[in-house]
């Protein structure tokens, strides 16, 4: 009977081999314990306390802050509408937030 070395996973973030003692599964891959970090804030996370997307891991609020509902009526008054784009999280796809209304007849746009 011959017996073959394993091949043990390799972690997704760092791409070396994640043997079964210092290993996470999460997201359909196995991550290292070190390696388990959101990929914006770098976070160490819990497998309650993480969110995956297109095969990257975060911390549910920098998802939030990435992915999660733009718009009017998903928060609470005025107060939930931030102008910020995000850029310091990573988010690069961000519309601007400047309103781009039609002119008024008749009155001149302050320069």
């Amino acid at each position: 009977m011959s017996y073959k070395n394993q091949e043990n996973p390799h972690c997704p973030r760092c791409g070396h081999a994640a043997f079964h003692a210092e290993s996470i599964p999460a997201a359909g891959k196995v991550w290292h314990k070190i390696c388990f970090r959101c990929g914006l804030c770098k976070k160490s996370l819990e497998i309650t306390t993480m969110a995956e997307h297109d095969g990257d891991l975060y911390c549910k609020q920098c998802y939030t802050r990435k992915y999660g509902i733009r718009g009017v009526g998903f928060g609470v008054g005025a107060g939930a509408l931030g102008m910020d784009t995000g850029e310091r999280y990573g988010n690069t796809q961000s519309l601007s937030n400047k309103p781009n209304y039609p002119p008024v007849p008749g009155i001149t746009p302050p320069e």
